[in-house]
C-alpha cells in the first residue's frame, strides 16, 4: 500500500488530476460560447467543474474574484496534504502568490479596490492607515514580504527568496526543482516586459515547458510545484473567460473571431 504522505503517493495523485485536466476541445468549447451563463453550463460539463462550485448566473466579477481564489487555495491545500510533511511549507506558501499584483498595487499607493475587503490577509493590510501597512503585512502569514514593502519591484524576488528558504533542503541539490523554479521565474519575468496582447501565447508557451516535467519528476518534488503552476495557468485562463463576458457582455465574441 501506498503511504498517504509520501512521494510516491503524490505522484499517484498528480497524475490523477493531471489526467483529468480539461482537453485543447473542452477549452475550444469554452471559448467559442458567447454569454456568461451558458460559459458557466459548458464548464459544470467539463473537466473543469469544480472550478465553477459557487458560481451563478448572476454572479458578479467580484464574486468570480474571491471564487477563483478560494479554488487556487484549495488545490494548494490538498497539494500540501498529499505530500511528506517536511515539503508541505514550500507548498502552503504557494497559496499567497496570487496576491502579489494587488500587494504591488498598495505599495505603489494606489487606491483600495472593494474586492481587496474580501481577502482575510488583504483586508488587514487595507484597512491599515498607508504609512501603516508593512507593518500591518508583517502581522500576516505573508510576513516574510514585509521588509521589500519600500521597494514595490521587489516583492516577487522576497516571494521566491521565502519559498526556497522553506524548502528542506538547498534548491541546488534538486536538479529537477532547480530547472522547474527558473522555467517559472523567466516566464514572470517575460510577462512583465512582454507587449500587451502576448499573454496568452506565454502562458501556453509555459505550459508547453512545463508539462513533460510531470513526467521527468515523476515521484520527485518538483512534480507538485508542476501541478500547481499547471493548475495555476487553468485558473488564471477560466477566470478571464468568465471575467471577459462579465465585464464586456458586449464584445463577449469568441475568440477565433475576436481574432
Amino acid at each position: 500500500m501506498i503511504e498517504c504522505g509520501s512521494l510516491e503517493y503524490a505522484q499517484a495523485r498528480l497524475q490523477a488530476r493531471h489526467g483529468a485536466r480539461a482537453d485543447d476541445v473542452a477549452w475550444q468549447r469554452l471559448e467559442t460560447t458567447r454569454e456568461y451563463g451558458a460559459l458557466l453550463d459548458a464548464a459544470r460539463s467539463s473537466p473543469l467543474r469544480a472550478w465553477v462550485v459557487g458560481l451563478t448566473p448572476r454572479s458578479s466579477a467580484r464574486e468570480i474574484e474571491a471564487v477563483m481564489l478560494g479554488h487556487w487555495r484549495a488545490v494548494v491545500d490538498e497539494t500540501a496534504g498529499w505530500m511528506p510533511l517536511a515539503w508541505q511549507p514550500a507548498i502552503t506558501w504557494c497559496a499567497l502568490a496570487p496576491l502579489l499584483p494587488a500587494l504591488q498595487h498598495l505599495v505603489r499607493g494606489g487606491p483600495v479596490r472593494p474586492w481587496m475587503h474580501d481577502d482575510a490577509l488583504l483586508r488587514v493590510v487595507c484597512a491599515a492607515a498607508p504609512a501603516a501597512r508593512a507593518a500591518a503585512l508583517g502581522g500576516t502569514a505573508a510576513a516574510a514580504l514585509a521588509p521589500a514593502w519600500p521597494a514595490p519591484q521587489t516583492l516577487g524576488t522576497a516571494w521566491w527568496r521565502e519559498w526556497e528558504s522553506l524548502l528542506p533542503r538547498p534548491l541546488q541539490a534538486d536538479d529537477s526543482l532547480r530547472t522547474v523554479a527558473a522555467l517559472l521565474q523567466a516566464h514572470g519575468s517575460n510577462f512583465a516586459t512582454a507587449p500587451a496582447g502576448s499573454g496568452t501565447l506565454l502562458r501556453r508557451a509555459l505550459q508547453d515547458r512545463l508539462t513533460p516535467w510531470l513526467r521527468r519528476a515523476a515521484a520527485k518534488p518538483a512534480a507538485a510545484f508542476v501541478h500547481l503552476a499547471l493548475c495555476a495557468l487553468d485558473l488564471e485562463r477560466l477566470r478571464g473567460e468568465l471575467l471577459r463576458r462579465v465585464l464586456f457582455p458586449a464584445t463577449s465574441a469568441p475568440m477565433a473571431e475576436a481574432a
